[in-house]
């Protein structure tokens, strides 16, 4: 089976499972997880009609948006893997959203770094010591002094929360096994979300969570509506926020996912075939 047809059957899939819960497909973006596959498979996907893309990596990341360079306008990044502090000003740079906030002290980072940014670029061009950045084509890219291409990295940064809803000691994010159900870890993390959204510089979007792998994917069905539930919680407990992102479902169990409410997939292996 080709790309273009892997594509267009996982499309079929999404479509399936959207109306097995009387939801649109319209609501369901597929996001092409790119680790690992060469730039050019990215561009094939591309031309098929997958305009968003996956990282986990920041390193990665760069090296695909610069190969890419010419289709930055197309194509939405998403970086949905752990993002160490010292990394977050590149990943600024580079994602349209960060899937992967997962603690109170990256949030902290994040929104720092987009306020110095925003006072930067503030200032006249002579008082800030470097050239103009605004790409004349769109307000959202710049072509950094560095000649490296990024997203301006002094408007908010759209962050979805991650979460460990599952309890699984290997996987990242804001720790509340069995969500709501966690009477005590939800009150600790209720009071995370409003220092959180206090901090400038962030748009909370919603959450994020991984699911344990299972070769039966209504094994994740759990995990993905405790991430739902917090989800419509926290909607009534910080109504200013929409919350209306939930990032779950990969390849074994997308469609589980999109029927306990997902509105992105992060798809891979089921895209692009076997990691290289």
């Amino acid at each position: 089976m080709s790309l273009t047809q892997r594509i267009a059957s996982i499309h079929q899939r999404i479509a399936a499972a959207a109306h097995r819960t009387g939801r649109s497909p319209t609501e369901v973006t597929l996001i092409a997880v790119t680790k690992t596959h060469p730039p050019e498979l990215i561009r094939e996907a591309q031309a098929a009609g997958v305009l968003h893309m996956g990282e986990n990596r920041v390193q990665e990341l760069e090296r695909k948006v610069e190969a890419l360079a010419d289709l930055r306008p197309q194509i939405t990044w998403h970086l949905i893997g752990h993002v160490q502090r010292n990394k977050a000003r590149r990943a600024l740079e580079l994602a349209d959203l960060m899937h992967s906030v997962d603690s109170v002290r990256l949030a902290e980072t994040l929104s720092r770094i987009v306020g110095e940014n925003q006072t930067e670029d503030r200032k006249p061009e002579t008082e800030a010591g470097r050239p103009e950045t605004r790409d004349p084509s769109t307000a959202r890219f710049v072509s950094l002094s560095n000649g490296r291409a990024g997203r301006r990295p002094e408007i908010p940064m759209p962050v979805l929360l991650q979460v460990n809803v599952s309890g699984e000691a290997s996987k990242e994010g804001f720790d509340l096994p069995g969500g709501v159900a966690n009477e005590a870890g939800l009150a600790t993390f209720l009071a995370e979300v409003e220092h959180i959204l206090a901090q400038p510089g962030l748009a909370v979007q919603g959450l994020m969570t991984i699911a344990p792998y299972h070769p039966d994917p209504e094994q994740a069905r759990p995990t993905f509506r405790a991430l739902r539930e917090l989800r419509d919680r926290l909607a009534q407990h910080f109504p200013q926020v929409s919350w209306h992102q939930l990032s779950m479902g990969m390849s074994d169990d997308f469609e589980v996912a999109i029927e306990e409410g997902a509105t992105l997939v992060r798809v891979g292996r089921a895209v692009f075939g076997e990691r290289t």
